[in-house]
């Protein structure tokens, strides 16, 4: 008898990767063959590419620039050729279902996905759908929804809202050993600060400028990005990394409050680890938008308390970091509300339902 095969999609950014990493697990384990479409280079490479029981296959893909560049000309003939090659990875691999988490690469994907007559299933986790999803989803057989709010931008007949795919891995964190691991003692509140899967030189400056004040009332510890490292600043109860993959579990565990982005696979994340957070979302500047709607959402819902990054300088960064210390109570009550545990188990309902 055949085994069941599922095709995997999505990068660009952590974000459009994450829930694939939360349900890679559960395929591995029923003995599906696993298959991912990725780029060349994306992080998504790095977070798959050497997963045991999962083929990767890279291809052409374009980019959403929001200035003027002569690489735009050259995008749709990037996606037209990736097109190509995803259709014929889908003809030799013959999934029975496609998943898509979203981001550039998808695209083509989930267009030779409807060519091949294979059900593709979109993921949408902003509050408003992103450009790549927006051309993706008439190629679609579902789309389904992180926010029930994103409903309404969103075509009836075939989407639902399902709410956000948490990894299991993440509840099984031990706060002793993430504790170890960064370095760091009991006895003061742990903060964490994630300035999204890139860093943010703007966060990251401006929380080494503050740490004296800081750390009169947290251990920080400092996921800043790759490159980002500032070997100057060797303080107790401070520490860097670049990203943490294995031990992410663990530092979540050790974490009493975080400083984070908006993007919203990650504040969901902190919503089921209830772990009060202070939102810097990207600015419109350098964003469509997303990360503030998001941002706003959570805060409507008592969840996070919001800075924008224009208003971001050293003292109202303490400020709002002490402010986070105090409603904390508060949060935590509001995310006491919230359950995620089904929302994984009904994707992997509909990825049956619509499968060959």
């Amino acid at each position: 008898m055949n085994r069941k095969r599922i095709l995997f999609t999505g990068g660009g950014t952590a974000g459009h990767v994450i829930v694939n990493l939360a349900l890679i697990p559960y395929y591995r384990e029923k003995g599906w063959e696993i298959d991912y479409i990725g780029s060349y280079n994306g992080i998504e490479r790095d977070l798959i590419g050497q997963m045991y029981g999962v083929t990767y296959h890279p291809i052409s893909t374009g980019k959403l620039r929001r200035y003027l560049s002569k690489e735009n000309m050259k995008d749709p003939f990037k996606v037209l050729k990736g097109t190509m090659q995803a259709y014929n990875i889908i003809g030799k691999r013959k999934p029975s279902v496609i998943f898509s988490k979203g981001g550039f690469v998808s695209v083509p994907v989930v267009a030779a996905a409807k060519l091949r007559r294979v059900p593709a299933v979109i993921h949408e986790s902003d509050y408003t759908p992103g450009l790549a999803n927006k051309l993706s989803i008439p190629f679609a057989r579902k789309v389904i929804a992180t926010f029930p709010e994103t409903m309404k931008y969103l075509p009836e007949e075939k989407s639902e809202y399902v709410g956000a795919v948490i990894r299991e891995e993440l509840f099984q964190g031990d706060r002793e050993k993430g504790l170890a691991y960064a370095g760091l003692s009991k006895g003061k509140p742990v903060l964490l600060i994630m300035g999204g899967s890139g860093g943010s030189q703007k966060i990251n400056d401006t929380v080494r400028e503050s740490l004296s004040e800081l750390l009169n009332n947290f251990q920080i510890i400092h996921i800043c990005g790759k490159g980002k490292l500032d070997d100057t600043y060797q303080k107790k109860g401070y520490v860097q990394f670049e990203y943490i993959h294995d031990e992410l579990k663990d530092i979540f565990a050790a974490t009493d409050y975080v400083l984070s982005r908006a993007g919203s696979n990650a504040i969901f994340e902190f919503l089921a680890l209830r772990i009060p957070m202070l939102l810097i979302p990207l600015s419109r500047e350098a964003s469509r938008g997303d990360q503030i709607i998001n941002a706003e959402s959570f805060a409507s819902k008592n969840y996070a308390r919001v800075l924008e990054e224009e208003n971001l300088t050293n003292e109202q960064l303490v400020r709002e970091l002490n402010r986070l210390k105090e409603y904390a109570p508060v949060m935590l009550d509001k995310m006491k509300e919230y359950h995620s545990e089904k929302s994984r188990d009904r994707v992997i309902e509909i990825l049956k339902e619509v499968s060959l």
